[in-house]
């Protein structure tokens, strides 16, 4: 039986995954033309690259048989990481994505046990595409709801703008040119469908409710908004070019 503080090695998840496809009446061989392990059935050929991590040179490795067999596996032992993680996802879909099959191996009785998670198969990026088809529209609705590029790609601990904020940041400047007003005299300005929602969820605290039906700019909002003074030049030139409001 392993035990948990005992040091792992490449060549321990090998036994366990001959045994696996000798089972199911395979002929395995190790260490083949640099190839790790071997499976072998009739016209069947699957090959199998072992690693205690995962990680690019692995995937490299992989994809480099794929031109040997389409039936190429990574194996790794089982991560001590919730294989419910967003992580587990983001990294079954990168194999999904190249075509490659998954084994982990857990040592946790007194022999491993392995499990197939993924089996080598297509990947149809068309259908992948077409099931995140609204992402892809949230997307471009962000492109569009923003004025000039206001953020550095790569920036980490940094505030964004967005498409919200700058609706935020419009707004705002509508009470600062003509004071409380209703969210439909807010639209004719041109600030948008999503007015009234961003008045009533009101998320960085800029607007306050004067009566029913009418809002102003609070005085964080005043403060706060004065930190994008080329968003804010930018919509006080726009509001100035707007008809008067009906």
């Amino acid at each position: 039986m392993k035990n948990k503080t005992a040091k792992l090695y490449e060549v321990d998840l090998y036994k366990p995954i001959q045994n696996y496809f000798i089972q199911r009446e395979y002929e395995v061989y190790g260490e083949v033309n640099h190839c790790d392990l071997i499976a072998v059935k009739e016209n069947e050929l699957i090959i199998v690259e072992l690693k205690l991590n995962l990680s690019v040179e692995l995937l490299i490795q992989a994809t480099k048989r794929q031109r040997l067999s389409e039936n190429v596996y990574i194996a790794i032992p089982k991560p001590n990481y919730s294989l419910y993680s967003k992580k587990w996802k983001n990294i079954c879909y990168l194999i999904r994505r190249l075509e490659l099959g998954l084994i982990i191996v857990s040592f946790l009785k007194s022999k491993g046990q392995v499990e197939i998670k993924i089996t080598p198969s297509h990947f149809d990026r068309k259908k992948s595409m077409q099931m995140n088809r609204n992402e892809r529209k949230r997307l471009l609705d962000e492109i569009k709801g923003r004025n000039g590029d206001h953020n550095i790609g790569g920036s980490n601990k940094t505030k964004i703008m967005t498409a919200y904020k700058e609706s935020c940041i419009h707004i705002a400047c509508c009470f600062e040119r003509f004071g409380p007003l209703s969210p439909k005299a807010l639209r004719n300005i041109g600030t948008g469908k999503k007015t009234l929602s961003i008045l009533n969820k009101n998320y960085y605290g800029w607007f306050t409710r004067i009566k029913r039906g009418t809002y102003s700019i609070s005085e964080l909002g005043k403060k706060e908004v004065k930190e994008y003074p080329q968003l804010v030049h930018y919509y006080s030139e726009l509001i100035e070019s707007t008809s008067e409001i009906k």
